[in-house]
């Protein structure tokens, strides 16, 4: 399964990137999420309670950041079990543009599958992918918004 969007968030792009990588705002935005332990500058370790379907699951999953080309651009990779449930893994490359003093955020991401999920198929996770990361990107825009606005 692929995703892509665009966002523009009303924040300069150095604010994006920092909040990105701020763990507090992250989890605040991820859909579910439970814990969000920081390990590194570069390793993430999460657990999130989704329901896909009729199947509600505890998934614990690491992410590893690539910051090569940060602020531009970075990429992230993961992979998670939720039991029984099954297990999913995937990435995604982000690009932060600068567009006046607004940022456009744009992204693409990739996700395999496994398990009882899989059995659910494909129409229903990727609805339900597409509504987690429209939930995800949406709180995070009002968020990183509201925050530079009190601090402009």
């Amino acid at each position: 399964m692929e995703m892509h969007d665009e966002v523009r968030i009303e924040a300069p792009r150095a604010r994006v990137y920092e909040a990105l990588n701020d763990p507090a705002v992250l989890k605040q935005c991820i859909p579910g999420c439970e814990e969000l332990i920081q390990h590194s500058d570069t390793e993430l370790e999460v657990k999130v309670v989704l329901k896909i379907g009729p199947v509600k699951a505890k998934f614990g999953g690491n992410v590893t950041l690539d910051k090569s080309d940060a602020p531009e651009r970075f990429s992230l990779a993961g992979e998670g079990s939720g039991g029984v449930a099954g297990f999913a893994k995937g990435g995604a490359d982000v690009e932060l543009v600068e567009d006046g003093d607004a940022t456009l955020l744009r992204y693409t991401a990739k996700a395999d599958v496994g398990g009882k999920i899989a059995q659910l198929g494909s129409r229903l996770i990727v609805s339900t992918a597409n509504r987690l990361a429209g939930q995800f990107f949406k709180t995070f825009k009002e968020t990183v918004e509201m925050e530079n606005a009190a601090t402009t």
